[in-house]
């Protein structure tokens, strides 16, 4: 581990630090409290040479004092001096006992002692003090040489008594307090180092390529909504979860395989990580550049994306796997027209064969040459096989990694299952990423466009609930649409439909981007079929290039709802339509369809 590592860990377990310290600190002042108090009373003596007849006298006896004051702080705490201190103050102690009391201190280059006592009562320890600085005078002058006089050479003199002190010595209750805090605080980061030592989790992005060695195409931002997980990109577009979908599919678009990517298979070691939300949102990114996809659930063992998308989950992948319907006919339209979903059916008894069947080797080839993508959701990677049995059928395989729930050995394992079976892993995307400002709100965010739960199958036709008829054509409209398209490019999109249902299903479509040219996943234009191109999100464009000497045409009758294929023709073409451009009905399809044409489109298979 680097220092910015330790420090990371440090940040990330500051409240075990925090804890420890204050535990530590409140322990500590416990123990204080329960120390009874004890006062400290000293007393000062002086020692010095009784006489001396000539200045070489004195020097001597100076140096005999000083050199003797060490032994005379010995002797103050003997039986010699105790005892007779005991007998005069009748304490209840022996002189053993007073002994760890009383100290005796001669400072560096002095002739004078420090007598201290310590005791519970402060005035008793003043009072043994200058008891034993008096007895200590009167035991040196017994023992100290004698002069011609017969008197003691050395004399000891109290020059500082002891007064009772006010304030204990001990405990130290702010020190101890203190010390306690800071041996906690040390001991709180030894653990928060130990448990980033001993922790696997993937925390942080750097963690997931240190590991892996592969990039991480798209850190996408948590979020609190389960429901919302899955459908971001069309519920909450503008949002930072929305935009690292966008992200992760440019990345995807600007990945240099050597080759063009029509399948990729979207994983993860465990469960529980977000591949599903991922799978979804992916396609959801893809289909609205304009291209065409197909969302598939090949998790057959615990399928999501049907109830997650509010899609019928009885017929779809083992349906078509097991020859009882073809692709075309089990798969549904969620969000856009573009945006296709095969559900995963049934569950069957034996996924992992299914999904290793020629009949899914078939399926796969099918939707490549069908589809400009093929997003497909497979099960984790570590628990079954099925995964690394669809990822050595597509062109790369995304892993979903969610930080601070993957393991290191997960991650590890994942990737040399994949790498066992030959399959491509091109990155990795990490889930569950905290938003730390980066991806805040650029500009005003648009609104969301509304999303029709209920997928309609192909080949069938959406009937509308109410029947709108257009309004009368004003001057002003006449004037719009008759000029050239730079004016009306300038002025907008207008719509004389005046039901306000109509207006938001024309916001709806019209709002949807159009694929830019040459983006990789993008299909020409002249394999998207005509139906498909008169609905989707080109129409507007369509329109404009018409000749500008024929009859205007109503825009606001041919937007279809953009959840469904098919579209609702009329009986009889409007005046001005293009056959050439739009099929034989010209590009205006009006809301009015009656019910026979209404059938007649679901017979007939139309998209």
């Amino acid at each position: 581990m680097e220092l910015d590592e330790y420090l990371l860990a440090l940040r990330k377990r500051w409240f075990v630090i925090a804890v420890l310290a204050v535990v530590g600190g409140a322990l500590a002042w416990a123990y204080a409290q329960s120390i009874t108090p004890a006062y400290r009373a000293s007393a000062s003596v002086f020692a010095s040479v009784t006489e001396a007849e000539s200045a070489g006298e004195l020097v001597q006896g100076s140096t005999f004092v000083q050199n003797s004051v060490t032994s005379f702080a010995r002797l103050a705490s003997m039986p010699a001096v105790l005892d007779p201190v005991i007998d005069e103050l009748d304490l209840d102690t022996t002189a053993k006992d007073l002994s760890k009391r009383v100290t005796a201190d001669n400072p560096l280059n002095t002739v004078v002692l420090e007598i201290s006592t310590t005791d519970p009562d402060p005035q008793v320890a003043a009072t043994i003090s200058n008891a034993v600085a008096r007895q200590l005078a009167v035991t040196v002058q017994s023992l100290s040489p004698r002069t011609q006089a017969g008197e003691s050479a050395i004399q000891l003199t109290m020059v500082a008594p002891a007064v009772a002190p006010a304030v204990p010595f001990q405990p130290n209750t702010r020190f101890l307090t203190a010390s306690g805090a800071a041996a906690g605080a040390v001991l709180g980061v030894a653990l928060a180092l130990l448990l980033t030592v001993l922790d696997t989790r993937l925390r942080t992005r750097s963690d997931v390529e240190k590991v892996s060695g592969l990039p991480v195409l798209g850190t996408i931002v948590r979020t609190r909504s389960a429901r919302a997980a899955y459908t971001t990109v069309r519920t909450e577009p503008g949002t930072p979860r929305a935009e690292a979908f966008r992200r992760l599919q440019v990345n995807l678009q600007y990945l240099e395989t050597g080759r063009r990517l029509r399948t990729i298979v979207v994983t993860s070691a465990m469960a529980r990580e977000g591949k599903t939300s991922t799978s979804v949102n992916l396609a959801s990114a893809v289909a609205e550049k304009g291209a065409r996809v197909l969302l598939v659930d090949g998790d057959l063992r615990m399928p999501a994306i049907a109830e997650a998308l509010g899609l019928e989950g009885g017929a779809g992948l083992t349906t078509v796997l097991i020859g009882r319907a073809r692709l075309d006919d089990v798969v549904q339209t969620w969000g856009l027209p573009n945006l296709h979903v095969l559900t995963a059916g049934d569950r069957p008894p034996n996924p992992s064969q299914l999904l290793d069947s020629p009949a899914m080797h078939t399926l796969l080839e099918e939707a490549a040459r069908d589809y400009d993508l093929v997003v497909i959701d497979a099960a984790p990677v570590l628990p079954v096989v099925d995964a690394t049995l669809l990822g050595r059928r597509s062109d790369g395989v995304l892993l979903v990694t969610r930080l601070r729930s993957t393991r290191r050995q997960h991650l590890r394992g994942a990737l040399a299952a994949l790498e066992r079976v030959g399959a491509t892993c091109l990155g990795l995307v990490a889930t569950n990423w905290t938003d730390d400002g980066t991806g805040a709100t650029y500009g005003n965010a648009f609104p969301g466009t509304p999303v029709h739960r209920r997928g309609t199958r192909r080949g069938s036709a959406v009937r509308r609930r109410a029947t709108a008829q257009p309004a009368p054509r004003t001057a002003d409209d006449d004037q719009v649409l008759a000029a050239p398209t730079a004016g009306r490019a300038a002025r907008g999109p207008v719509s004389t439909t005046t039901d306000e249902a109509d207006d938001e299903r024309a916001t709806d479509a019209v709002s949807q981007p159009p694929g830019p040219a040459g983006e990789v996943m993008t299909r020409r234009a002249s394999e998207t079929p005509a139906s498909d191109a008169a609905s989707g999100p080109h129409a507007a464009a369509l329109h404009d290039e018409a000749p500008h000497d024929e009859a205007p045409v109503d825009r606001s009758a041919a937007i279809p709802e953009h959840d469904s294929r098919a579209s609702d023709s009329p009986e009889h073409p409007p005046a001005g339509a293009t056959e050439g451009l739009h099929g034989p009905h010209g590009s205006d399809v009006r809301p009015a369809a009656t019910d026979a044409a209404t059938d007649a489109v679901r017979a007939s298979g139309a998209r």
